[in-house]
């Protein structure tokens, strides 16, 4: 009996997902916009090359901006 408390518990604080409605509208442009990226790597797109190379130093200089603000900005985040 403890055992199955226990689990109903777990199952009860589960993480809920928002349910979005995607229409056709949508997944047409998110799958337009998949596979424009996927056609550009294929073809050697100097623009897709470009996009990769800032897209990757967007990330760096962001974990670069976390590493040195997360300590001040702690506190504040907790209240």
């Amino acid at each position: 009996m403890k055992i199955l408390d226990y689990y109903l518990e777990t199952l009860s604080e589960g993480k809920r997902t928002s349910r979005t409605v995607i229409s056709r509208k949508t997944k047409i442009k998110r799958a337009t916009g998949q596979l424009a990226s996927v056609a550009a790597r294929k073809r050697n797109d100097p623009v897709y090359h470009r996009m990769v190379k800032y897209r990757t130093l967007y990330y760096k200089y962001r974990e670069m901006l976390h590493k040195k603000y997360s300590p001040r900005v702690r506190s504040r985040a907790r209240r």
